[in-house]
């Protein structure tokens, strides 16, 4: 079956960067849009970043200008590149893919961003 697994989270200074990665199995990875969401307790979830099938990418508000994105099909990963961290981005980072237009969609679990000095 799907899975779908994030991987790299943890302490980071405030400033400091991290790499989130996801990585999928099971589906055509080719063909699904990839993107990320975090969401903080008591919050919506908002999109930080996405990638599509032909590496087109869009990013959400607070990602613009200091997180990047990039897919590798070959090995069926997604890398979501997070710079200059702050404490507002201290929250859960959920990897998931989509099949243009409607779906299947398929999610991860989640994985945790700390910042913190």
């Amino acid at each position: 079956q799907v899975q779908v697994v994030e991987s790299g989270g943890g302490l980071v200074q405030p400033g400091g960067s991290l790499s989130v990665s996801c990585t999928l199995s099971g589906l055509n990875f080719n063909i699904y849009n990839i993107y990320w969401d975090r969401q903080a307790p008591g919050q919506q979830r908002e999109l930080v970043a996405g990638i599509m099938t032909d590496a087109t990418t869009k990013f959400g508000e607070a990602a613009k200008g200091r997180f990047t994105i990039l897919r590798n099909n070959a090995e069926k990963w997604v890398t979501l590149q997070m710079n200059r961290l702050n404490t507002e981005d201290a929250v859960t980072y959920y990897c998931w893919a989509k099949l243009f237009p409607v779906g299947p969609n398929y999610w991860g679990a989640g994985t945790q961003v700390t910042v913190s000095s």
